[in-house]
């Protein structure tokens, strides 16, 4: 990292200072030559420079001025090539379509800031331009949540949902605060997204999906019948969840994604109850 350069924490900037996370997060997102991929807030371009040393083309997305002009000082032959393009753009109002980006057609490898993170998954994920694979370096904690597993006894949430119903989340590997200057005052994760796809919401229109799922997380300790009937008739839902084998007392956080699936269907066809 260029040692002149202060890091600013309104950006949540954290730098990585060793090799070995790009090579294990490039490793993870099964890079090869030719590559397109999406980069989002590069910094100074740590991952950047394993990304291109691997053949890739990167576009990369940044908020901050400063390391654009790092970037641009640091890689001039690959900017000048087309292999290096660099966007001064804040992701939070940035119009991903001005990218023309091609559907399934990229991947998208980035160290992120910890409070963009679910932001940044539904960004991608909900895009009409589906990236083919998503590897984040997310908080340990969001990365543990995303992936969690009822089979494993762990509790669903509205965020592993979300993304669950777009591809599948894989937990890659643990990186210490210790990779990061400055350090972090938690540790991070590696999280890959693959098999993206918009089939896996089985048909289902995607507003009104998150519109239920919204609603059955809505009050964290309510049941989801209660949470539910908020908005539709509780004769309906009772009967709703006897067909689909659901305890009347079932919380939200206990139903896996096709479950998820087949109730929207039913709440789709009776209609909102308001």
């Amino acid at each position: 990292m260029n040692e002149r350069f202060e890091t600013k924490k309104s950006l949540g900037q954290h730098f990585l200072n060793s090799p070995l996370v790009p090579q294990w997060m490039c490793d993870a997102a099964e890079l090869s030559a030719g590559e397109l991929v999406v980069e989002v807030g590069p910094g100074t371009g740590a991952l950047t420079r394993e990304i291109l040393a691997r053949g890739a083309r990167v576009v990369a997305l940044e908020a901050d001025r400063r390391a654009i002009a790092v970037l641009e000082d640091s890689f001039p032959e690959e900017v000048a090539s087309g292999q290096l393009t660099l966007h001064c753009v804040d992701m939070r109002t940035f119009d991903l379509a001005t990218l023309a980006l091609p559907d399934g057609g990229y991947k998208v490898v980035a160290n992120i800031p910890y409070y963009l993170s679910g932001f940044l998954l539904r960004t991608f994920l909900e895009h009409a331009a589906q990236p083919q694979m998503i590897v984040f370096l997310i908080q340990k904690e969001v990365a543990k949540r995303i992936t969690s597993s009822l089979k494993r006894n762990e509790k669903e949430s509205l965020l592993s949902l979300s993304v669950k119903c777009y591809g599948t989340p894989t937990y890659v590997r643990t990186v210490t605060r210790g990779h990061f200057t400055p350090p972090p005052k938690v540790d991070s994760a590696i999280v890959a997204v693959g098999d993206i796809s918009r089939e896996r919401l089985d048909g289902l229109d995607a507003q009104a999906f998150f519109h239920v799922l919204h609603l059955g997380f809505g009050k964290k300790r309510k049941q989801l019948l209660g949470n539910l009937a908020a908005e539709y008739p509780r004769p309906e839902l009772t009967h709703i969840f006897s067909t689909l084998s659901l305890p009347l007392t079932v919380r939200a956080e206990d139903i896996d994604l096709a479950t998820w699936r087949a109730l929207v269907k039913k709440l789709v066809g009776i209609g909102s109850a308001v």
